[in-house]
């Protein structure tokens, strides 16, 4: 009987645990729809504005115009942009951009950390729990973007980072996070923000369109850069956020699944134990028939 309730109870907690995670994975799912219409409608005018940018950042470079933000100089002090998740019980998806953070601290900035020229921000709660154990210099946590990550309050940060970029704070501002493609794959991350970085034709020279400016290039640099960063971090980040409820759905869905197969496995257990428990009653009762009529 012991072995039998055992097995109940362990029964009744696998069924306990796929409801809940199958409730998780529907909230997930909905989440999932309302955030991957805002990335679709998105991604395209980024990804445009971004070739622009960086198409105008070459022209800037025999003009007159000053391109602040294209400032090219050797990366002494770096900051990294860490973009994580508020909660777990996601699969790997925080643990890969933090694997990934790690890997750019200690062997591409390697140097920079030593002397206390390396600086991380992190957006996330997972990511910010991780790394303000480790002997690192941290920016206050930006974790509320993630409660609502609205233009609005993505623009304040990215706008005290491009500030603190043209105040030559930093040199190199690199973006860590996971870029949505399903619900079921998230591309790792690591690109740059700042400076703007160039494109370069096959035969080594500067592959640039020419523009015409109106009013005039100095305007255009001063509303277009400013307003095609922001909105690439923007991306960033709402990018993390969708891939995020993606990663859940999708673990949800396989830890439904698991509990499914325990739940199957255990019946079977609890059954076969429980007819074990009837026939050896049966013949402990025709035994006893037995000694009496003997």
């Amino acid at each position: 009987m012991a072995n039998l309730k055992a097995i109940k109870i362990r029964l009744s907690s696998f069924k306990s645990t796929k409801q809940i995670t199958s409730a998780m994975k529907m909230v997930s799912a909905a989440k999932l729809r309302k955030a991957q219409d805002k990335i679709v409608r998105l991604r395209p005018y980024a990804n445009k504005l971004h070739d622009l940018l960086v198409d105008l950042s070459h022209s800037l470079a025999d003009s007159e115009v000053e391109n602040v933000y294209g400032r090219v100089s050797p990366p002494e002090k770096i900051l990294v942009v860490v973009i994580t998740s508020n909660r777990g019980l996601c699969g790997a998806f925080n643990a890969n951009v933090i694997k990934e953070a790690r890997s750019v601290i200690l062997e591409k900035y390697a140097d920079q950390a030593r002397t206390g020229n390396l600086t991380l921000l992190t957006i996330g709660k997972k990511g910010y729990d991780f790394f303000r154990k480790q002997n690192i210099n941290m920016l206050p946590e930006q974790n509320n973007l993630l409660l609502d990550p609205n233009f609005d309050n993505v623009n304040a940060v990215a706008e005290q980072i491009m500030k603190s970029f043209t105040m030559k704070e930093f040199d190199r501002v690199d973006l860590i996070y996971n870029q949505f493609k399903n619900a079921a794959v998230q591309n790792l991350t690591n690109e740059r923000f700042l400076p703007v970085e160039t494109i370069q034709a096959e035969n080594g020279n500067s592959a640039t369109t020419d523009y015409i400016y109106e009013p005039d290039m100095e305007s255009i640099i001063k509303e277009l850069i400013p307003k095609s960063l922001k909105i690439q971090f923007y991306k960033a980040v709402l990018d993390s956020f969708v891939a995020e409820h993606g990663a859940r759905m999708t673990a949800m869905h396989k830890a439904t699944d698991n509990a499914t197969t325990m739940i199957r496995d255990l019946t079977l257990q609890y059954n076969k134990a429980r007819q074990a428990t009837i026939t050896n009653q049966i013949l402990e009762v025709v035994s006893g028939a037995e000694a009496l009529r003997g």
